[in-house]
Protein backbone atom coordinates (compact mmCIF):
# COMPACT_ATOMS: atom_id res chain seq x y z
CA UNK A 1 0.00 0.00 0.00
CA UNK A 2 1.32 3.35 -1.33
CA UNK A 3 1.87 6.05 1.36
CA UNK A 4 -0.24 8.39 -0.01
CA UNK A 5 -3.67 4.88 0.20
CA UNK A 6 -2.66 4.35 3.47
CA UNK A 7 -2.96 8.71 4.49
CA UNK A 8 -6.38 8.26 2.90
CA UNK A 9 -7.47 5.17 4.22
CA UNK A 10 -6.40 6.08 7.73
CA UNK A 11 -8.10 9.15 7.97
CA UNK A 12 -10.93 7.79 6.76
CA UNK A 13 -11.09 5.12 9.41
CA UNK A 14 -10.16 7.27 12.55
CA UNK A 15 -13.39 9.92 11.05
CA UNK A 16 -15.43 6.69 10.84
CA UNK A 17 -14.45 5.28 14.39
CA UNK A 18 -14.79 8.71 15.76
CA UNK A 19 -18.15 9.40 14.52
CA UNK A 20 -19.72 6.05 15.14
CA UNK A 21 -18.57 6.16 18.57
CA UNK A 22 -20.28 9.23 19.60
CA UNK A 23 -23.05 8.84 17.07
CA UNK A 24 -23.96 5.52 19.41
CA UNK A 25 -22.88 7.04 22.97
CA UNK A 26 -25.82 9.42 22.03
CA UNK A 27 -28.22 7.39 21.16
CA UNK A 28 -26.88 4.45 22.98
CA UNK A 29 -29.72 3.62 25.14
CA UNK A 30 -31.94 3.10 21.65
CA UNK A 31 -29.49 1.28 20.24
CA UNK A 32 -29.03 -0.98 23.47
CA UNK A 33 -32.79 -2.05 22.78
CA UNK A 34 -32.24 -2.36 18.85
CA UNK A 35 -34.41 0.37 18.49
CA UNK A 36 -33.35 1.46 15.28
CA UNK A 37 -33.06 4.82 13.57
CA UNK A 38 -35.96 4.03 11.26
CA UNK A 39 -38.61 1.35 10.00
CA UNK A 40 -36.68 0.15 7.17
CA UNK A 41 -33.59 -0.87 9.08
CA UNK A 42 -35.84 -2.66 11.56
CA UNK A 43 -37.64 -4.36 8.95
CA UNK A 44 -34.13 -5.11 7.38
CA UNK A 45 -33.30 -6.49 10.83
CA UNK A 46 -36.16 -9.11 10.85
CA UNK A 47 -35.58 -10.12 7.14
CA UNK A 48 -32.42 -10.78 8.42
CA UNK A 49 -33.75 -12.60 11.50
CA UNK A 50 -35.95 -14.82 9.22
CA UNK A 51 -33.50 -15.81 6.85
CA UNK A 52 -31.12 -16.68 9.70
CA UNK A 53 -34.30 -18.90 11.27
CA UNK A 54 -34.50 -21.40 8.26
CA UNK A 55 -36.34 -18.67 5.59
CA UNK A 56 -35.63 -19.94 2.23
CA UNK A 57 -32.91 -17.67 0.79
CA UNK A 58 -35.50 -16.80 -2.36
CA UNK A 59 -37.88 -16.31 -0.05
CA UNK A 60 -37.96 -12.21 0.62
CA UNK A 61 -41.69 -12.49 1.67
CA UNK A 62 -42.64 -10.91 5.20
CA UNK A 63 -45.42 -13.29 6.04
CA UNK A 64 -46.41 -11.66 9.10
CA UNK A 65 -46.99 -8.36 6.98
CA UNK A 66 -50.79 -8.14 5.23
CA UNK A 67 -53.69 -10.29 4.83
CA UNK A 68 -52.03 -14.02 4.39
CA UNK A 69 -49.64 -15.43 2.97
CA UNK A 70 -47.58 -11.80 3.59
CA UNK A 71 -45.79 -9.20 1.53
CA UNK A 72 -43.54 -10.22 -0.96
CA UNK A 73 -40.69 -7.10 -0.21
CA UNK A 74 -39.05 -5.16 -2.66
CA UNK A 75 -35.93 -5.67 -1.37
CA UNK A 76 -32.79 -7.78 -2.29
CA UNK A 77 -30.61 -10.55 -0.07
CA UNK A 78 -27.60 -8.67 -1.64
CA UNK A 79 -27.86 -6.40 0.81
CA UNK A 80 -28.67 -8.91 4.13
CA UNK A 81 -25.31 -10.39 3.70
CA UNK A 82 -23.55 -7.65 5.84
CA UNK A 83 -25.05 -7.67 8.98
CA UNK A 84 -26.21 -11.17 8.98
CA UNK A 85 -22.18 -12.78 8.23
CA UNK A 86 -21.04 -10.47 11.34
CA UNK A 87 -25.22 -11.72 13.17
CA UNK A 88 -24.25 -15.39 12.46
CA UNK A 89 -20.62 -15.19 13.25
CA UNK A 90 -20.94 -14.25 16.56
CA UNK A 91 -24.36 -15.54 18.15
CA UNK A 92 -22.80 -18.74 18.86
CA UNK A 93 -20.03 -17.09 21.31
CA UNK A 94 -22.84 -14.08 22.04
CA UNK A 95 -25.88 -14.53 21.37
CA UNK A 96 -28.11 -13.62 18.92
CA UNK A 97 -29.13 -10.07 20.67
CA UNK A 98 -25.73 -8.92 20.77
CA UNK A 99 -24.52 -10.41 17.73
CA UNK A 100 -27.19 -7.83 16.12
CA UNK A 101 -26.24 -5.33 18.50
CA UNK A 102 -22.67 -5.68 17.47
CA UNK A 103 -24.01 -5.64 13.53
CA UNK A 104 -25.71 -2.75 13.60
CA UNK A 105 -23.08 -0.43 15.37
CA UNK A 106 -20.11 -2.32 13.21
CA UNK A 107 -22.14 -2.93 9.68
CA UNK A 108 -22.92 1.24 8.95
CA UNK A 109 -19.56 2.34 10.87
CA UNK A 110 -17.37 -0.04 8.39
CA UNK A 111 -19.63 1.45 4.94
CA UNK A 112 -19.31 4.93 6.43
CA UNK A 113 -15.34 4.44 6.42
CA UNK A 114 -15.61 3.12 2.94
CA UNK A 115 -17.51 5.90 1.76
CA UNK A 116 -15.04 8.46 3.67
CA UNK A 117 -11.97 6.38 2.23
CA UNK A 118 -13.32 6.39 -1.69
CA UNK A 119 -13.82 10.44 -1.34
CA UNK A 120 -10.34 10.88 -0.53
CA UNK A 121 -9.70 9.22 -3.62
CA UNK A 122 -11.72 10.63 -5.82
CA UNK A 123 -10.94 14.21 -4.37
CA UNK A 124 -7.33 13.15 -5.06
CA UNK A 125 -7.79 12.04 -8.33
CA UNK A 126 -9.63 15.27 -9.18
CA UNK A 127 -7.87 18.49 -6.88
CA UNK A 128 -4.97 16.79 -5.88
CA UNK A 129 -3.97 15.64 -2.58
CA UNK A 130 -4.06 19.12 -0.37
CA UNK A 131 -7.67 18.78 -0.73
CA UNK A 132 -8.32 15.48 0.87
CA UNK A 133 -8.04 16.25 4.24
CA UNK A 134 -10.76 18.80 3.80
CA UNK A 135 -12.98 16.56 1.49
CA UNK A 136 -13.02 13.47 4.36
CA UNK A 137 -13.89 16.04 6.76
CA UNK A 138 -16.33 17.80 5.01
CA UNK A 139 -17.77 14.10 3.39
CA UNK A 140 -17.91 12.98 6.79
CA UNK A 141 -20.16 15.89 8.12
CA UNK A 142 -22.40 16.34 5.26
CA UNK A 143 -25.75 16.03 5.95
CA UNK A 144 -28.20 14.29 4.75
CA UNK A 145 -25.80 11.47 3.82
CA UNK A 146 -24.33 11.64 7.30
CA UNK A 147 -27.97 9.87 8.17
CA UNK A 148 -27.52 6.84 5.97
CA UNK A 149 -24.29 6.16 8.29
CA UNK A 150 -25.49 6.07 11.57
CA UNK A 151 -25.24 3.20 14.05
CA UNK A 152 -28.49 1.11 13.27
CA UNK A 153 -28.66 2.17 9.80
CA UNK A 154 -28.35 -1.37 8.03
CA UNK A 155 -30.68 -0.31 5.31
CA UNK A 156 -29.62 -0.29 1.62
CA UNK A 157 -29.30 2.97 1.26
CA UNK A 158 -25.82 3.51 2.75
CA UNK A 159 -24.06 0.45 0.52
CA UNK A 160 -25.47 2.25 -2.79
CA UNK A 161 -23.99 5.17 -2.11
CA UNK A 162 -20.79 3.47 -1.41
CA UNK A 163 -21.09 1.37 -4.89
CA UNK A 164 -22.06 4.75 -6.24
CA UNK A 165 -18.62 6.08 -5.11
CA UNK A 166 -16.60 2.82 -6.30
CA UNK A 167 -17.87 2.98 -9.59
CA UNK A 168 -16.95 6.80 -9.69
CA UNK A 169 -13.64 5.87 -8.33
CA UNK A 170 -13.28 3.13 -10.97
CA UNK A 171 -14.00 5.42 -14.01
CA UNK A 172 -11.73 8.10 -12.57
CA UNK A 173 -9.13 5.88 -12.24
CA UNK A 174 -9.70 4.85 -16.21
CA UNK A 175 -8.43 1.38 -17.88
CA UNK A 176 -9.56 -1.40 -18.83
CA UNK A 177 -9.59 -3.36 -15.49
CA UNK A 178 -11.07 -0.21 -13.71
CA UNK A 179 -13.90 -0.45 -16.17
CA UNK A 180 -15.27 -3.70 -15.87
CA UNK A 181 -15.05 -2.63 -11.59
CA UNK A 182 -16.85 0.22 -12.57
CA UNK A 183 -19.94 -1.94 -14.88
CA UNK A 184 -20.04 -4.09 -11.65
CA UNK A 185 -20.64 -1.48 -9.15
CA UNK A 186 -23.05 -0.07 -10.91
CA UNK A 187 -24.70 -3.67 -11.79
CA UNK A 188 -24.57 -4.42 -8.21
CA UNK A 189 -26.48 -1.48 -6.92
CA UNK A 190 -28.63 -2.18 -9.50
CA UNK A 191 -30.10 -5.48 -7.80
CA UNK A 192 -29.63 -3.87 -4.32
CA UNK A 193 -32.34 -1.22 -5.54
CA UNK A 194 -33.11 1.28 -8.48
CA UNK A 195 -32.68 4.98 -6.01
CA UNK A 196 -29.08 6.02 -7.55
CA UNK A 197 -30.58 4.56 -11.45
CA UNK A 198 -30.34 8.17 -12.66
CA UNK A 199 -26.95 8.96 -11.33
CA UNK A 200 -26.02 5.80 -12.90
CA UNK A 201 -26.99 6.19 -16.50
CA UNK A 202 -25.24 9.83 -15.64
CA UNK A 203 -21.80 7.67 -15.50
CA UNK A 204 -23.01 5.91 -18.52
CA UNK A 205 -23.28 8.43 -20.65
CA UNK A 206 -20.15 10.11 -19.02
CA UNK A 207 -18.33 7.16 -20.23
CA UNK A 208 -20.09 7.20 -23.71
CA UNK A 209 -18.69 10.96 -23.70
CA UNK A 210 -14.96 10.13 -23.45
CA UNK A 211 -15.13 6.92 -25.86
CA UNK A 212 -16.80 9.13 -28.64
CA UNK A 213 -14.10 11.61 -28.06
CA UNK A 214 -10.89 10.27 -27.53
CA UNK A 215 -11.53 7.00 -27.88
CA UNK A 216 -9.75 5.56 -24.62
CA UNK A 217 -12.56 4.73 -22.37
CA UNK A 218 -13.07 1.04 -22.30
CA UNK A 219 -16.80 1.47 -22.80
CA UNK A 220 -17.26 -2.25 -24.03
CA UNK A 221 -15.53 -2.94 -20.53
CA UNK A 222 -17.98 -1.34 -18.39
CA UNK A 223 -21.38 -2.44 -20.25
CA UNK A 224 -20.09 -5.85 -19.71
CA UNK A 225 -19.01 -5.78 -15.95
CA UNK A 226 -22.77 -4.34 -15.62
CA UNK A 227 -24.12 -7.30 -17.79
CA UNK A 228 -21.87 -9.83 -15.92
CA UNK A 229 -23.41 -8.23 -12.37
CA UNK A 230 -26.88 -8.35 -13.62
CA UNK A 231 -26.60 -11.79 -14.75
CA UNK A 232 -25.21 -12.94 -11.65
CA UNK A 233 -27.67 -11.33 -9.68
CA UNK A 234 -30.58 -13.16 -11.79
CA UNK A 235 -28.86 -16.26 -10.74
CA UNK A 236 -27.54 -15.55 -7.12
CA UNK A 237 -30.45 -12.82 -5.61
CA UNK A 238 -33.59 -12.58 -8.00
CA UNK A 239 -35.91 -13.98 -5.02
CA UNK A 240 -39.41 -15.70 -5.73
CA UNK A 241 -40.61 -12.92 -6.03
CA UNK A 242 -38.64 -11.45 -8.97
CA UNK A 243 -41.69 -11.58 -11.76
CA UNK A 244 -43.66 -9.17 -9.80
CA UNK A 245 -44.79 -6.75 -12.64
CA UNK A 246 -43.23 -3.62 -11.09
CA UNK A 247 -40.10 -1.73 -11.42
CA UNK A 248 -39.40 -0.79 -8.18
CA UNK A 249 -36.50 -3.35 -7.10
CA UNK A 250 -34.50 -6.04 -8.69
CA UNK A 251 -37.56 -7.68 -10.57
CA UNK A 252 -37.85 -8.76 -14.49
CA UNK A 253 -38.79 -5.25 -15.52
CA UNK A 254 -35.96 -3.94 -13.77
CA UNK A 255 -33.78 -6.36 -14.93
CA UNK A 256 -34.42 -6.29 -18.93
CA UNK A 257 -34.38 -2.89 -19.17
CA UNK A 258 -31.42 -2.45 -17.32
CA UNK A 259 -29.70 -5.44 -19.45
CA UNK A 260 -31.22 -3.90 -22.72
CA UNK A 261 -29.12 -0.81 -22.01
CA UNK A 262 -26.19 -2.54 -20.98
CA UNK A 263 -25.70 -4.53 -23.91
CA UNK A 264 -26.26 -1.13 -26.37
CA UNK A 265 -22.88 -0.33 -25.06
CA UNK A 266 -20.23 -3.09 -26.31
CA UNK A 267 -22.71 -2.94 -29.76
CA UNK A 268 -21.50 0.74 -29.89
CA UNK A 269 -18.15 0.29 -29.78
CA UNK A 270 -18.01 -2.63 -32.00
CA UNK A 271 -19.96 -1.14 -34.58
CA UNK A 272 -18.18 1.98 -34.28
CA UNK A 273 -14.63 0.94 -35.14
CA UNK A 274 -14.39 2.57 -38.18
CA UNK A 275 -15.62 6.07 -37.42
CA UNK A 276 -12.65 7.87 -35.95
CA UNK A 277 -13.99 10.99 -35.50
CA UNK A 278 -15.94 12.48 -32.55
CA UNK A 279 -18.75 13.49 -35.02
CA UNK A 280 -18.93 9.32 -36.31
CA UNK A 281 -19.01 7.84 -33.12
CA UNK A 282 -21.50 10.08 -31.56
CA UNK A 283 -23.80 9.31 -34.90
CA UNK A 284 -23.34 5.35 -34.26
CA UNK A 285 -24.08 5.68 -30.44
CA UNK A 286 -27.60 7.72 -30.92
CA UNK A 287 -28.53 4.93 -33.97
CA UNK A 288 -27.66 2.40 -31.39
CA UNK A 289 -28.28 3.88 -27.75
CA UNK A 290 -31.58 5.61 -29.01
CA UNK A 291 -33.27 1.97 -30.52
CA UNK A 292 -32.09 0.46 -27.68
CA UNK A 293 -33.81 2.44 -24.90
CA UNK A 294 -36.96 2.08 -26.56
CA UNK A 295 -36.68 -1.47 -27.15
CA UNK A 296 -36.17 -1.29 -23.10
CA UNK A 297 -39.09 1.06 -22.68
CA UNK A 298 -41.13 -1.22 -24.25
CA UNK A 299 -39.97 -4.41 -22.78
CA UNK A 300 -40.32 -2.70 -19.35
CA UNK A 301 -43.17 0.52 -19.15
CA UNK A 302 -43.23 0.30 -15.64
CA UNK A 303 -40.17 1.70 -15.25
CA UNK A 304 -41.44 5.45 -16.32
CA UNK A 305 -43.04 5.26 -13.09
CA UNK A 306 -41.63 2.96 -10.06
CA UNK A 307 -44.79 3.58 -8.07
CA UNK A 308 -47.27 4.03 -10.60
CA UNK A 309 -48.79 0.69 -9.39
CA UNK A 310 -49.39 2.53 -6.06
CA UNK A 311 -53.27 2.60 -5.24
CA UNK A 312 -53.80 5.98 -6.07
CA UNK A 313 -56.02 6.54 -2.52
CA UNK A 314 -53.11 5.45 -0.71
CA UNK A 315 -50.72 7.66 -2.92
CA UNK A 316 -52.62 10.49 -1.26
CA UNK A 317 -53.09 9.18 2.21
CA UNK A 318 -49.59 7.99 2.82
CA UNK A 319 -46.51 7.93 0.27
CA UNK A 320 -47.13 11.94 -0.38
CA UNK A 321 -46.38 12.24 3.53
CA UNK A 322 -43.06 10.30 3.50
CA UNK A 323 -40.30 13.05 3.63
CA UNK A 324 -37.86 11.15 1.54
CA UNK A 325 -40.38 10.49 -0.92
CA UNK A 326 -41.36 14.35 -1.58
CA UNK A 327 -40.37 16.93 -4.15
CA UNK A 328 -38.89 20.08 -3.08
CA UNK A 329 -42.57 21.40 -4.10
CA UNK A 330 -44.38 19.39 -1.26
CA UNK A 331 -42.02 19.56 1.31
CA UNK A 332 -41.81 22.32 4.27
CA UNK A 333 -39.04 25.09 3.51
CA UNK A 334 -37.03 24.03 6.48
CA UNK A 335 -36.99 20.36 5.23
CA UNK A 336 -35.74 21.91 1.80
CA UNK A 337 -32.88 23.50 3.28
CA UNK A 338 -32.02 20.29 5.29
CA UNK A 339 -31.84 18.41 2.57
CA UNK A 340 -30.69 20.18 -0.59
CA UNK A 341 -29.04 23.02 0.93
CA UNK A 342 -25.41 21.35 1.19
CA UNK A 343 -25.97 19.64 -2.45
CA UNK A 344 -26.62 23.12 -4.20
CA UNK A 345 -23.94 25.00 -2.51
CA UNK A 346 -21.77 21.83 -3.16
CA UNK A 347 -23.20 22.04 -7.19
CA UNK A 348 -21.96 25.49 -7.55
CA UNK A 349 -18.30 25.16 -5.98
CA UNK A 350 -18.42 21.84 -8.21
CA UNK A 351 -19.33 23.65 -11.07
CA UNK A 352 -16.98 26.89 -10.69
CA UNK A 353 -14.09 23.81 -10.15
CA UNK A 354 -15.37 22.66 -13.66
CA UNK A 355 -15.14 25.55 -16.12
CA UNK A 356 -12.35 26.38 -13.74
CA UNK A 357 -9.86 23.75 -14.86
CA UNK A 358 -11.76 22.62 -17.64
CA UNK A 359 -10.96 18.87 -16.98
CA UNK A 360 -12.89 15.50 -17.27
CA UNK A 361 -12.76 14.62 -13.49
CA UNK A 362 -14.46 17.72 -12.13
CA UNK A 363 -16.84 17.77 -15.26
CA UNK A 364 -18.03 14.03 -14.47
CA UNK A 365 -18.55 15.22 -10.78
CA UNK A 366 -20.39 18.54 -11.98
CA UNK A 367 -22.75 16.21 -13.79
CA UNK A 368 -23.21 13.49 -11.65
CA UNK A 369 -23.65 16.10 -8.65
CA UNK A 370 -26.58 17.65 -10.95
CA UNK A 371 -28.15 14.91 -11.63
CA UNK A 372 -28.17 13.94 -8.13
CA UNK A 373 -29.51 17.18 -7.10
CA UNK A 374 -32.22 16.71 -9.73
CA UNK A 375 -33.06 13.89 -8.06
CA UNK A 376 -33.72 15.32 -4.72
CA UNK A 377 -36.07 18.30 -6.06
CA UNK A 378 -38.57 15.49 -7.18
CA UNK A 379 -37.49 12.68 -4.24
CA UNK A 380 -35.46 13.93 -1.56
CA UNK A 381 -33.53 10.92 -0.72
CA UNK A 382 -31.35 11.75 -3.74
CA UNK A 383 -30.12 14.73 -1.17
CA UNK A 384 -27.83 11.12 0.50
CA UNK A 385 -25.90 11.27 -2.70
CA UNK A 386 -25.71 14.71 -3.59
CA UNK A 387 -24.71 15.83 -0.33
CA UNK A 388 -21.39 13.52 -0.34
CA UNK A 389 -20.73 13.94 -4.21
CA UNK A 390 -20.25 17.92 -3.01
CA UNK A 391 -17.30 17.16 -0.33
CA UNK A 392 -14.28 17.35 -3.21
CA UNK A 393 -15.65 20.63 -4.60
CA UNK A 394 -16.43 22.14 -1.51
CA UNK A 395 -12.78 20.95 -0.47
CA UNK A 396 -11.69 22.36 -3.30
CA UNK A 397 -13.16 25.90 -2.73
CA UNK A 398 -12.03 25.80 1.30
CA UNK A 399 -8.32 25.73 -0.46
CA UNK A 400 -8.86 28.47 -2.60
CA UNK A 401 -10.57 30.11 0.42
CA UNK A 402 -7.12 29.18 2.52
CA UNK A 403 -5.10 32.18 0.68
CA UNK A 404 -7.48 34.97 0.84
CA UNK A 405 -7.75 35.13 4.42
CA UNK A 406 -9.42 33.98 7.92
CA UNK A 407 -12.44 34.97 6.86
CA UNK A 408 -12.78 33.67 3.65
CA UNK A 409 -11.91 30.48 5.47
CA UNK A 410 -14.24 30.52 8.23
CA UNK A 411 -16.95 31.59 5.42
CA UNK A 412 -15.91 28.57 3.37
CA UNK A 413 -16.00 25.75 5.98
CA UNK A 414 -19.45 26.99 7.43
CA UNK A 415 -20.90 26.67 3.80
CA UNK A 416 -19.88 23.39 3.57
CA UNK A 417 -20.69 22.28 7.07
CA UNK A 418 -23.59 19.91 5.72
CA UNK A 419 -24.89 19.38 9.78
CA UNK A 420 -25.33 23.36 10.24
CA UNK A 421 -28.09 23.61 7.08
CA UNK A 422 -30.75 21.36 9.42
CA UNK A 423 -30.31 23.47 12.25
CA UNK A 424 -30.19 26.73 10.48
CA UNK A 425 -33.59 25.49 8.84
CA UNK A 426 -35.02 24.55 12.08
CA UNK A 427 -33.97 28.40 13.70
CA UNK A 428 -35.83 29.82 11.16
CA UNK A 429 -38.98 27.38 11.24
CA UNK A 430 -42.08 28.40 11.80
CA UNK A 431 -43.06 26.36 14.75
CA UNK A 432 -46.52 24.09 14.53
CA UNK A 433 -49.36 24.61 16.69
CA UNK A 434 -50.13 22.58 19.91
CA UNK A 435 -51.29 19.44 19.53
CA UNK A 436 -54.86 19.11 20.45
CA UNK A 437 -55.41 17.36 23.73
CA UNK A 438 -56.51 13.75 23.90
CA UNK A 439 -57.69 10.75 26.24
CA UNK A 440 -54.81 9.00 23.85
CA UNK A 441 -50.80 9.63 24.48
CA UNK A 442 -47.87 7.96 23.10
CA UNK A 443 -46.82 6.74 20.25
CA UNK A 444 -48.50 3.30 18.63
CA UNK A 445 -44.47 2.51 17.15
CA UNK A 446 -42.54 3.06 20.70
CA UNK A 447 -40.97 1.12 22.79
CA UNK A 448 -43.35 1.02 25.39
CA UNK A 449 -46.20 0.19 23.36
CA UNK A 450 -44.72 -3.08 21.72
CA UNK A 451 -43.67 -4.12 25.33
CA UNK A 452 -47.10 -4.49 25.88
CA UNK A 453 -48.26 -5.52 22.66
CA UNK A 454 -45.38 -8.76 22.73
CA UNK A 455 -47.11 -9.89 26.18
CA UNK A 456 -50.47 -10.41 24.71
CA UNK A 457 -51.30 -14.03 23.12
CA UNK A 458 -50.41 -13.98 19.17
CA UNK A 459 -53.05 -12.45 17.03
CA UNK A 460 -53.07 -10.20 14.16
CA UNK A 461 -53.11 -6.34 15.31
CA UNK A 462 -54.59 -3.39 13.68
CA UNK A 463 -52.17 -0.29 13.79
CA UNK A 464 -50.91 2.98 12.12
CA UNK A 465 -49.04 2.28 9.06
CA UNK A 466 -45.40 3.03 10.58
CA UNK A 467 -45.97 1.31 13.83
CA UNK A 468 -46.25 -2.05 11.75
CA UNK A 469 -42.76 -2.12 10.84
CA UNK A 470 -41.97 -1.82 14.92
CA UNK A 471 -44.82 -5.02 15.52
CA UNK A 472 -43.32 -6.98 13.23
CA UNK A 473 -39.75 -7.08 15.12
CA UNK A 474 -40.24 -7.04 18.35
CA UNK A 475 -43.28 -9.41 18.42
CA UNK A 476 -44.96 -12.48 17.09
CA UNK A 477 -48.04 -11.03 15.99
CA UNK A 478 -49.08 -10.10 12.32
CA UNK A 479 -49.45 -6.93 11.43
CA UNK A 480 -51.55 -5.55 8.69
CA UNK A 481 -50.52 -1.95 7.91
CA UNK A 482 -46.71 -1.32 7.66
CA UNK A 483 -44.71 1.39 5.23
CA UNK A 484 -43.94 -0.47 2.33
CA UNK A 485 -46.01 0.41 -1.24
CA UNK A 486 -46.27 -3.08 -2.22
CA UNK A 487 -48.70 -3.45 0.94
CA UNK A 488 -51.73 -1.70 -0.55
CA UNK A 489 -54.80 -3.99 1.02
CA UNK A 490 -53.30 -4.00 4.24
CA UNK A 491 -52.29 -0.49 4.48
CA UNK A 492 -55.77 0.53 2.72
CA UNK A 493 -57.88 -1.82 5.43
CA UNK A 494 -55.92 0.65 8.50
CA UNK A 495 -56.42 3.97 7.07
CA UNK A 496 -60.21 2.69 6.37
CA UNK A 497 -60.76 0.95 9.55
CA UNK A 498 -59.60 4.72 11.64
CA UNK A 499 -61.30 6.68 9.18
CA UNK A 500 -64.82 4.47 9.60
CA UNK A 501 -67.56 4.65 11.82
CA UNK A 502 -67.08 2.57 15.05
CA UNK A 503 -69.89 0.07 13.77
CA UNK A 504 -68.50 -0.11 10.73
CA UNK A 505 -64.50 -0.04 11.81
CA UNK A 506 -65.70 -3.09 13.83
CA UNK A 507 -67.06 -4.96 10.73
CA UNK A 508 -63.74 -4.29 8.55
CA UNK A 509 -62.25 -5.75 11.86
CA UNK A 510 -64.32 -8.60 12.00
CA UNK A 511 -63.59 -9.40 8.30
CA UNK A 512 -59.75 -9.03 8.84
CA UNK A 513 -60.01 -11.25 11.74
CA UNK A 514 -57.97 -8.60 13.74
CA UNK A 515 -57.63 -9.05 17.20
CA UNK A 516 -56.12 -6.19 18.80
CA UNK A 517 -56.45 -2.92 17.52
CA UNK A 518 -53.93 0.12 18.55
CA UNK A 519 -54.66 3.29 19.87
CA UNK A 520 -52.10 6.67 20.23
CA UNK A 521 -52.07 10.27 19.54
CA UNK A 522 -52.33 11.54 16.33
CA UNK A 523 -54.58 8.64 14.75
CA UNK A 524 -55.12 8.91 11.09
CA UNK A 525 -58.86 10.01 10.51
CA UNK A 526 -59.38 11.09 14.45
CA UNK A 527 -60.20 14.17 13.26
CA UNK A 528 -63.33 13.50 12.14
CA UNK A 529 -65.44 13.10 15.30
CA UNK A 530 -67.89 10.38 14.24
CA UNK A 531 -64.54 8.07 13.39
CA UNK A 532 -63.17 5.19 15.21
CA UNK A 533 -60.06 6.98 15.61
CA UNK A 534 -61.84 9.78 17.42
CA UNK A 535 -63.70 7.04 19.24
CA UNK A 536 -60.47 5.49 20.28
CA UNK A 537 -58.56 8.83 21.05
CA UNK A 538 -61.26 9.65 23.56
CA UNK A 539 -61.14 6.76 25.50
CA UNK A 540 -63.83 4.90 24.15
CA UNK A 541 -63.60 1.61 21.94
CA UNK A 542 -64.67 -0.22 18.86
CA UNK A 543 -67.44 -2.63 19.16
CA UNK A 544 -66.29 -6.14 19.72
CA UNK A 545 -62.79 -4.65 21.53
CA UNK A 546 -64.37 -4.39 24.99
CA UNK A 547 -60.72 -5.18 27.08
CA UNK A 548 -57.73 -2.95 26.78
CA UNK A 549 -54.07 -2.89 27.88
CA UNK A 550 -52.10 0.23 28.35
CA UNK A 551 -48.42 0.69 27.75
CA UNK A 552 -46.53 3.39 30.23
CA UNK A 553 -46.32 5.73 27.70
CA UNK A 554 -50.38 6.10 27.20
CA UNK A 555 -50.44 3.70 24.14
CA UNK A 556 -53.95 2.03 24.32
CA UNK A 557 -54.24 -1.63 22.99
CA UNK A 558 -57.93 -3.10 22.31
CA UNK A 559 -58.66 -6.72 22.60
CA UNK A 560 -61.56 -9.32 21.51
CA UNK A 561 -60.86 -11.25 24.38
CA UNK A 562 -60.34 -10.94 27.88
CA UNK A 563 -56.35 -9.73 28.64
CA UNK A 564 -54.83 -11.34 31.60
CA UNK A 565 -54.95 -8.31 34.34
CA UNK A 566 -56.85 -6.00 32.36
CA UNK A 567 -60.24 -5.03 32.65
CA UNK A 568 -63.33 -3.52 30.41
CA UNK A 569 -62.94 -0.44 28.70
CA UNK A 570 -65.19 2.13 30.45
Amino acid sequence: MSARLRHDALLACALAVLMTLAWGWSDWAHLSALRLPDTDDVVRLQQIRDWLGGQRWGDLTQHRLGPPPGLPMHWSRLADLGPAAIIAALTPWTGSARAELVAILVWPGMLFAVALFLIARIARRVGGGDIVPAATVVAAIAYPATTIFLPGRIDHHNLQVVLLLAAVVAVLHGGTRAAVLAGVCVGASLIVGLETLPILAALGAVMLWHWTGRGTAPLAAFGLGTIAALLAGRIAFAGDGFAFPACDGFTTPAFTAALVLASALPVVSILARRATDRPGRMLVAAATIVPAACIALMRAPQCLSPYGAVDPRLATLWLSHVEEAQSVFAASPATIVGYIGLAVVGLIATAWQAWRHRSAGWTMLALLLAVATAIAAVQLRGAYAAAILSAPGLAAAIAAARTRGGGWLIAAWLVSAGMLYPLAAAAFATRPAPAVRTTAHGDCGSAAAMRTLARLPRGIVMAPVDAGAWALAATSHRVLAAPYHRNAVGNLAAYRFYAATPERAARIAAALHVDYVMACANLPGADDPDSAAAALVAGGSVPGFVHRADATDGTMIFARQRLSGAAPTP
